[in-house]
């Protein structure tokens, strides 16, 4: 009979072949996930790409818990974002720990071909809390106007609301560029929506030194009054 003794050392002895055959999986794998994220920091689609032939998930988020698509458009990396926008397999609406999408990344950076290209793709336009309406609004580059269109276009809920209550008319109104507060207007955003703190989009303006757009938000705003007749 055997005693044990021997049956443990047995079952040991087995575990312990298990672990070491491991290590080396456990190694590659670790060495592909550090690739994975250097070849995006680095803009470096051919690594992806030899990359996902092995195997690997090309969802795999960051050590910060970032979606590669997401962050490979927030650190510029073009030729990375456009092929992983094109792979059926890419999570397109992953969310950050800010809670921010691909989509929104690429309207902040002013990237109207990776939006155009995301939505193509069916990524979402609406969502709770910040949208990429919020933040194509936000932007300020020469793309501003064709962005905040598009999301119009593709039925972004204008007068949406951040967790603080914030709109994108008073995002444009603080720091994107006049024809974005007039686009909004004319769409329909609402002038006299205020956020958490009070602050309607006029107030936004003023406290943004932006008198154009305050100017644009006055005026519609008293084109909205009622007119007395005698």
């Amino acid at each position: 009979m055997k005693s044990i003794y021997s049956v443990v050392l047995k079952q040991f002895s087995f575990v312990l072949v298990v672990w070491l055959l491991a290590l080396p999986l456990a190694a590659s794998a670790q060495g592909s996930y550090d690739a994975f994220w250097a070849a995006i920091a680095r803009n470096d689609v051919r690594t992806i790409q030899n990359l996902q032939a092995q195997g690997f998930d090309l969802n795999s988020p960051s050590p910060e818990l970032q979606p590669p698509l997401h962050a490979a458009i927030a650190l510029g990396s073009w030729r990375v974002a456009e092929y992983l926008i094109e792979q059926p397999g890419v999570d397109l609406n992953a969310r950050s720990p800010a809670d921010e999408n691909a989509l929104m990344m690429a309207a902040l950076k002013g990237r109207l071909d990776l939006a155009q290209a995301l939505i193509a793709r069916k990524a979402h336009v609406n969502k709770p809390g910040w949208t990429p309406l919020h933040y194509a609004a936000t932007h300020s580059g020469p793309e501003a106007l064709a962005l905040t269109r598009l999301m119009l276009e593709h039925h972004a809920f204008i007068d949406a609301v951040s967790p603080n209550g914030t709109t994108a008319l008073m995002m444009a109104a603080h720091y994107g560029i006049p024809s974005v507060v007039k686009l909004l207007l004319e769409e329909g955003a609402d002038p006299l929506m205020r956020n958490q703190q009070g602050l309607s989009a006029i107030d936004f303006a003023h406290r943004a030194g932006r008198s154009e757009s305050a100017e644009l938000i006055g005026a519609f705003v008293r084109g909205l009054q009622p007119r007395g007749t005698w």
